[in-house]
């Protein structure tokens, strides 16, 4: 029998296609086996959606503790009791507020170790903004929540894993958020997530150009010389193997990618483009640094689609499974640095022939 987890789910925006492919990611009978699945947000959403899918697997109990779950069964976490106005397909505050307190107590419960990874269904930034979400998105919010000094938005396919330098920022703005410190924190988190969460010995990271053909040595543009082979330089001093910065038209048409463990793009587009080409659908979106393995589907809330039960559940299923795989590989690691600890002789112990 494999090992079992505690895997937290947030409902997402209700008027969109997170409760669908939920519903459909769950409804597999062996999802049992691998997973005590909590859904925080509402049973009545849940009940909304599983009419319109028409699944006869899911079902589920209402808890209101989590250390209540039933562990053969789905559970639902009923972070609201009031009766739920969905409008499929909208935007909409009511919407909006039940996705806040679905993270909101998720993680409580992920700080109390009470789950022990959590996966999140899209959310609708302008329904957040009407509720009065702060957040361009769910890596800032859980990046400030778990107060982690910094964390790297990570795309993870079986086919690519690639992180962003600079997260949901408007494109005129990304030199500014940019500098030598920052890609050598990013490199240096992303490395630290390669080795414990993908079992990766010894990663290298591939690292683009910001400018078209990587600035051509300062005369398209002078980021690259003024901070990025700087911060590479620094990084490989620190011990980080990281290569670059390569031109991102070239990297990817001449599939460079395949010859490093990840890669680091300057800025959303850079990153996400490639690899939706590559992966759309069943590609995952991890975030490196937190105490907590956190994962969630490659795609938005698809409110074009959203009740229609034609939503494609591949990515959030994955997104379930990958959170447990790079859980289990942290806690080996842990585990594994843990012994070597505790085999380490003292400096003034001898070792034994």
């Amino acid at each position: 029998m494999a090992k079992k987890i505690k895997i937290g789910i947030t409902i997402g925006d209700i008027n969109g296609i997170g409760p669908e492919i939920i519903i459909k990611a769950l409804s597999h009978p062996q999802m049992s086996e691998f997973f005590t699945p909590i859904i925080y947000g509402s049973s009545k959403a849940m009940i909304y959606h599983k009419n319109i899918v028409n699944d006869t697997n899911f079902n589920f109990v209402s808890i209101k503790d989590v250390d209540n779950a039933a562990h053969n069964k789905i559970n639902v976490f009923n972070v609201e009791d009031a009766p739920i106005d969905i409008k499929l397909g909208t935007a909409q505050e009511e919407a909006g507020l039940l996705a806040i307190k679905a993270l909101d107590q998720a993680v409580i419960d992920a700080k109390a170790g009470k789950i022990d990874v959590l996966v999140t269904a899209p959310i609708n930034k302008a329904a957040m903004k009407l509720a009065g979400f702060k957040y361009p998105g769910h890596t800032e919010y859980l990046t400030e929540s778990f107060n982690a000094p910094e964390t790297v938005m990570t795309m993870v396919s079986d086919e690519i894993i690639i992180s962003v330098a600079s997260n949901h920022v408007a494109v005129k703005d990304i030199p500014t958020q940019l500098d030598k410190n920052k890609i050598i924190r990013k490199l240096k988190i992303l490395t630290k997530a390669l080795k414990q969460d993908f079992g990766i010995e010894k990663p290298i990271v591939g690292v683009l150009g910001l400018n078209p053909h990587a600035g051509d040595n300062g005369v398209i543009g002078s980021e690259e010389e003024d901070y990025i082979k700087p911060a590479l330089k620094e990084a490989k001093n620190n011990g980080v193997l990281a290569a670059g910065p390569y031109p991102a038209d070239g990297f990817f048409g001449a599939g460079d990618f395949k010859k490093v463990s990840a890669v680091l793009a300057m800025y959303h587009d850079q990153g996400l483009v490639p690899f939706k080409l590559l992966s759309f659908g069943s590609g995952v979106n991890f975030t490196a640094g937190l105490p907590i393995v956190r994962t969630s589907p490659d795609h938005g809330t698809a409110y074009s689609i959203a009740g229609k039960s034609i939503a494609n559940a591949d990515s959030m299923r994955q997104a379930m499974f990958t959170a447990r795989d790079l859980y289990m590989n942290r806690v080996e690691f842990i585990e594994t640095a843990k012994d070597s600890i505790i085999k380490k002789p003292k400096q003034n112990e001898k070792i034994q022939d």
